[in-house]
């Protein structure tokens, strides 16, 4: 049995049958729904199942929505309620810790002009420090000073009886004597008392203190070293309250690091 024409219903023999979009047309009803142009299946466009010509395709378009008083009542009544919850959350949070602040666009803008700032003073301080415009505190600042009541001097010490004086040491031939404070050796027990040896030199104040590595942490900058948990680095100097300048003894490299990653021995 031989269909009908999608358009004028009547019955499409198969010398004029046109299959398209699910139906069955004749050549000359296969046109375009507005302007009635004669289509074939190189040219037409169809929609819902209807053909359309290039030019009268229906197009979707976004709704606009008209800016009138009560739309824009609407607006400002929908901003102000959000204002009030963002409000109430913050007294209800107040006082409790840490309080949950939006990622706004705003706080965004804010938190990156902070960043900005506390980059560009730390590298002033730096370059300053560096250069000798701004010598960093000395960390031996203050060993001078009067000594707390009833202090003992390290010279008042007395060795045991039987101890034997460490100057019996014969060093080896073009050995340099280092300046340091060195420990005597272990006393040797004798059965004869040795004469008291003269009293030990103080050791002069170190030039920096010595730290340890408590985390891993690698250097972001060409002026930063890099070391590892449980490394000691020496020689350090506070530049402020977060970064120290010192020297990495397993690698001895030197460079800025910072305060918390360490703890003093």
């Amino acid at each position: 049995m031989n269909p009908q024409c999608g358009r004028c219903n009547k019955v499409v023999y198969p010398t004029e049958k046109v299959n398209c979009l699910d139906k069955y047309w004749h050549k000359a009803c296969f046109s375009c729904e507005i302007c009635k142009m004669t289509l074939n299946m190189k040219n037409y466009k169809g929609f819902e199942k209807r053909p359309y010509c290039n030019v009268h395709y229906p197009k979707t378009t976004f709704t606009s929505v008209a800016d009138t008083p009560e739309n824009l009542r609407l607006k400002q009544q929908s901003k102000m309620q959000s204002q009030v919850l963002y409000k109430e959350d913050f007294e209800k949070n107040k006082g409790k810790g840490f309080s949950v602040v939006v990622d706004t666009p705003e706080m965004q803008r804010i938190k990156k002009t902070q960043e900005q700032i506390s980059n560009i003073k730390y590298h002033e301080e730096f370059e300053k420090s560096r250069m000798g415009g701004e010598a960093p505190q000395s960390p031996t600042a203050g060993y001078n000073q009067q000594p707390s009541p009833g202090y003992q001097s390290p010279t008042s010490y007395q060795p045991s009886p039987g101890f034997q004086s460490p100057t019996a040491y014969q060093p080896s031939p073009g050995f340099q004597s280092p300046t340091l404070y060195q420990p005597p050796a272990e006393p040797v027990r004798q059965a004869a008392a040795a004469p008291a040896p003269s009293p030990a030199p103080v050791p002069p104040p170190s030039a920096g203190k010595r730290f340890r590595a408590v985390y891993d942490y690698t250097a972001a900058d060409e002026d930063e070293v890099s070391f590892a948990d449980g490394d000691v680095i020496a020689d350090v100097q506070q530049i402020d309250e977060g970064w120290m300048y010192g020297r990495v003894e397993r690698t001895g490299q030197q460079g800025m690091l910072p305060a918390n990653y360490v703890e003093a021995i």
